[in-house]
């Protein structure tokens, strides 16, 4: 049985994985969940799963959560990062599920990774902030790290084993593959007129088509910045060059992902839209589990179709591809930068085609020296983010 700590147990990739526990409960127990400040839904799911430890990063949201949990509930409430670093580097945990979203995931992550742990890889920002870093660590450490976003699961998926276990430093020309083929559904605003998408609110950019996601992940599939740092992810997480990686955009989000090989084979992973099946995927690799999804019905998923992607109308992406061809230090300012601008729209301080905006000044703007260390990496992302609200406030 393995055990297993949920990193953003509150948000939806916990509560899928959570799902795929309790469809498999002979095969996983949970050890530790970890969230916010969201002290009712831990509440309620310390309650449901009994984890040995609930682990809040608000101190204050740790202090209430002890309040409200019964007495006699068996669950620790712990808070601070070097009790998070522990927690996930301790010798009973195999699995780690790395699902919090933005920056605020890459400590622990990394953390996890240098444990050795078998790392469920759904936090995208820890490869777009510090992808050198992390790759070294992972293969320093020994961790088996395994990609959950649909895409780079699906990529996973249609390569040959000796690629999938080498993630980072793969040979993809030696494999036979000429191209990897990033798939994505262009949001919500994929025919918008161009003219009205300054004035798309919120809660339009947050109703995906096809995914249940959280805001931040939705406005960003929305812009397809979602896709941008996925592109980036999938650079080190498959190690890539420039020509090697495609976008394509696929409405239907029935095919997750592609493999074309140099014969002419294209391979693609094939699925329902819900992220449980990459997850279990990942948690019983390389056996496979029920996951709860139902399967996928040809007869009814009707006509599929693909589209190049349109960089007047999502230059989020353009910035993105951009970004990961100058390296290291432009992909952690890009996603700084976006997360404040996101968070702004969100907050109604900005319009939708801000967004944009605010990315590429400080894109342009900032200033960029080489990252050897993580410190590096935390001091250009904190520079960035101060920067960033500066525009926000002067826009």
């Amino acid at each position: 049985m393995q055990k297993m700590v949920i990193l953003g147990a509150t948000g939806s990739i916990g509560a899928s994985t959570l799902s795929v526990i309790g469809n498999n409960p002979e095969a996983y127990s949970i050890y530790a969940l970890v969230a916010n400040t969201n002290v009712d839904k831990m509440l309620a799911l310390c309650i449901e799963h009994k984890p040995s430890i609930a682990h809040m990063v608000d101190v204050d949201a740790a202090r209430l959560l002890r309040q409200r949990l019964p007495v006699n509930s068996g669950v620790e409430v712990t808070t601070g990062a070097t009790e998070l670093d522990d927690l996930v580097s301790a010798s009973c945990v195999d699995t780690v599920m790395a699902a919090i979203v933005g920056a605020a995931g890459l400590l622990p992550t990394l953390a996890a990774v240098k444990a050795g742990k078998r790392v469920l890889l759904a936090n995208k920002e820890s490869l777009v902030m510090s992808g050198r870093l992390f790759i070294d660590a992972m293969k320093a450490s020994g961790a088996q790290v395994l990609p959950v976003d649909s895409e780079h699961n699906a990529i996973f998926q249609a390569l040959p084993e000796s690629i999938q276990s080498n993630l980072g430093f793969c040979d993809l020309d030696g494999a036979g593959i000429s191209h990897i083929l990033l798939t994505g559904s262009g949001g919500p605003f994929l025919t918008s007129p161009l003219d009205s998408l300054s004035a798309m609110t919120p809660a339009q950019a947050c109703k995906h088509p096809n995914w249940s996601m959280g805001r931040k992940i939705s406005v960003d599939s929305a812009s397809m910045m979602n896709k941008g740092l996925e592109y980036i992810e999938a650079r080190w997480l498959f190690n890539t060059t420039p020509e090697q990686l495609k976008v394509v955009i696929h409405p239907q989000s029935v095919i997750h992902s592609m493999v074309q090989y140099r014969d002419g084979s294209v391979l693609a992973q094939l699925g329902n839209p819900d992220m449980r099946t990459p997850i279990a995927h990942c948690m019983a690799y390389p056996q496979r589990i029920t996951s709860g999804v139902e399967p996928l019905d040809f007869f009814k998923v009707g006509q599929l179709s693909f589209l190049e992607p349109d960089f007047e109308r999502f230059p989020c992406l353009s910035l993105a591809i951009e970004a990961c061809k100058q390296g290291q230090e432009a992909t952690t300012v890009l996603n700084a930068a976006n997360e404040i601008s996101v968070a702004a729209f969100l907050e109604n301080k900005l319009t939708f085609t801000d967004i944009v905006k605010v990315n590429e000044t400080c894109l342009s703007k900032v200033s960029m020296s080489s990252l050897k260390s993580l410190d590096d990496i935390i001091a250009l992302d904190t520079q960035t983010r101060r920067f960033a609200l500066e525009l926000v406030a002067k826009i």
